[in-house]
């Protein structure tokens, strides 16, 4: 196809999705999220913000077979690591904990983290994505031991870890705004009917037995790493129906209660309990048995930077080894048992062979289906994966308007609003003393099929997402335009993997976990069908033992 050919494709596809997207009501006429990281100012709400996202030249090449320079040198790694997400940088840590030394760790974009990343401006650093862990279940060995590399665990008191106060969310944590008040806490309680708050009691009894419960095979119904869960039938058949099909089965029809609960997946999942298995919603309550000898159970840890600074500590001793703002775009097997993985630098804009004995694709499973094109994966169906699309506001203010109730926290939640509220970045810095903060909202986009949530997403424009997002920063905050100074956009297409019915546990994610003829393996949170630090870290692990037959 000739580069006008190309071309004509491309904004024939462009014209008749947005198109669509008009008549759904969903845009307006904005153009494709492209990457600009200009200033944009708004001339109807007075103040500028970037809009933004992942690397979009990255992206087009592997989704729109642009015409690349043919590769002209090659070099030889023994293990090469495709992706420097946290999967990928946990599977090169433990490489180089077990004495390998010859891997190499790309990423197409100019650093690491994946969906932790971050930026900064002049007030704070503040999260791009993931932004908080927990304390590591008692019996999470390996975790543990990451955290005492990092200083993250000092020391232990009377067998239990004590976790550096830094790192642990300061006080107060967490509040909710709900009928016209502040409460503390986000369980649903002020101006809340006394047979709704029995049954909000109800349900949470019954995850807290779930916590301590274990199957015929001795192991915790509920897990993290999930891999580690009770493979009984008695909770895994919970995987095939929907989070709400189960609690209505129960008879939890309290819509206090039932907004708690989507939030709860709208925060860990990006989408609702219609949209989420039982297994996976329950698993959100009844997986951590955290303990610490300083801090509540299953406490908080959490920075300016979010997960981006776990991101960083794992990065820091492989920077040898980490090729950044390089594009995988194709493996290929070749006749002598080692892979060639063809792959593109966007600085130089030069292509490259790079000649592997083992590959580990730490990256998710809609980029693999290109890298892989020639190579079949048995059994396993891509398009029945499902990702949730994402936008993140960070939202600069130089002070914020007085509420009723309970003070700025940590994480900061309004009911029954779309968005699942906003964390106060500048919450750990204990050095700052004015009235200047950065708050970073967090808006799952669910209310549409994930596909057709994505196209609006990277075709509205700047002013576009503020109209969707101010009328609820007002309800929460009615004096917040005279504090906010800058709102910076960042928009992820694919946020998460979402644990729709039968994935967690069905025959697709097991096919999409088995290595390909022991030189290609796989790591990454949807493997898992949960995105959260605890399985990205171990899944890097587990590849990085199977290449080294651990």
């Amino acid at each position: 196809m000739s580069g006008r050919q190309s071309y004509k494709a491309t904004m024939s596809g462009y014209i008749h999705r947005r198109s669509f997207l008009l008549r759904l009501g969903l845009v307006t006429g904005g153009i494709f999220l492209n990457g600009c990281i200009k200033k944009i100012k708004s001339k109807v709400y007075g103040f500028s913000g970037n809009l933004k996202g992942p690397n979009a030249t990255a992206g087009h090449i592997l989704r729109d077979k642009i015409t690349l320079p043919k590769p002209t040198k090659s070099r030889n790694v023994k293990i090469l690591i495709v992706g420097s997400g946290m999967s990928g940088l946990s599977a090169a840590r433990w490489l180089q904990k077990n004495g390998e030394t010859d891997f190499e760790l790309l990423e197409l974009e100019n650093h690491t983290g994946g969906n932790s990343h971050y930026h900064k401006n002049q007030i704070t650093s503040y999260p791009l994505g993931a932004h908080y862990t927990t304390i590591a279940n008692a019996d999470d060995e390996l975790l543990i031991d990451f955290f005492k590399e990092v200083e993250v665990i000092t020391h232990f008191e009377n067998g239990l870890p004590y976790y550096n106060d830094y790192h642990l969310t300061f006080d107060p944590e967490e509040r909710l705004l709900i009928n016209g008040e502040w409460q503390e806490g986000l369980i649903p309680d002020f101006g809340v009917p006394n047979s709704d708050k029995q049954q909000i009691r109800k349900f949470l009894k019954e995850v807290e037995a779930l916590k301590h419960t274990k199957g015929g095979d001795g192991r915790y119904a509920f897990d993290i790493p999930i891999q580690k869960s009770s493979s009984d039938e008695a909770f895994t058949q919970l995987d095939q129906i929907s989070f709400k099909k189960y609690l209505a089965q129960k008879g939890y029809d309290s819509p206090y209660l039932l907004w708690y609960l989507n939030y709860a997946c709208k925060d860990d999942y990006g989408q609702k309990i219609e949209k989420i298995s039982a297994w996976a919603g329950l698993h959100y309550f009844a997986s951590r048995r955290g303990k610490a000898a300083n801090a509540e159970d299953n406490a908080v840890l959490t920075w300016s930077k979010g997960n981006g600074w776990l991101a960083e500590k794992m990065a820091e001793k492989l920077k040898a080894n980490i090729t950044t703002s390089t594009v995988c775009y194709q493996i290929n097997e070749m006749s002598s048992g080692q892979m060639q993985a063809w792959v593109y630098h966007t600085a130089t804009k030069e292509s490259t062979y790079i000649i592997a004995d083992k590959i580990i694709l730490a990256t998710p499973q809609y980029v693999n289906h290109k890298l892989l094109k020639s190579i079949k994966r048995p059994d396993f169906d891509y398009k029945r994966l499902s990702y949730s699309p994402w936008l993140i506001a960070n939202i600069s203010v130089d002070q914020l308007p007085n509420a009723k109730g309970m003070d700025l926290c940590w994480d900061n939640v309004a009911y029954n609003t779309p968005s699942v509220g906003y964390v106060n970045a500048t919450h750990q810095n204990v050095a700052l003393n004015n009235a200047e903060k950065v708050l970073t909202y967090y808006l799952p986009l669910c209310d549409f099929e994930p596909t057709i949530s994505r196209l609006a997403a990277y075709t509205r424009t700047y002013e576009q997402w503020l109209d969707i997002i101010m009328p609820e920063l007002r309800y929460i905050h009615p004096e917040i335009d005279q504090a906010i100074k800058q709102i910076d956009l960042w928009v992820w297409g694919h946020g998460m993997i979402a644990p729709t019915p039968n994935l967690i546990f069905g025959e697709n994610l097991k096919a999409a976990r088995k290595p390909i003829d022991n030189r290609i393996f796989f790591a990454h949170t949807d493997l898992s069908g949960i995105s959260i630090f605890e399985e990205a870290f171990h899944q890097g692990i587990c590849a990085a033992k199977e290449v080294l037959e651990i």
